[in-house]
């Protein structure tokens, strides 16, 4: 897939658990964890926007597009 997650790395780079971001982000670990192995099919902009702000990054810092 050319869209890779790199959500766990932000997340060992801030130092937070996959349980600490979901509770602060309010949903559920296990949408999380599909989400940061990146097999999720979307992800609404208002979990993005909350996902950037406890972790003090942009879009780009967690999403990245590969050419196949």
């Amino acid at each position: 897939m050319p869209i890779i997650v790199n959500l766990d790395v932000m997340m060992a780079k801030r130092k937070i658990s996959l349980g600490e971001l979901a509770e602060r982000i309010n949903i559920t670990q296990s949408n999380l964890s599909i989400l940061k192995t990146g097999k999720a099919k979307a992800i609404r902009f208002s979990t993005l926007l909350s996902i950037c702000s406890i972790l003090d990054c942009q879009p780009g810092d967690i999403l990245e597009y590969r050419p196949e």
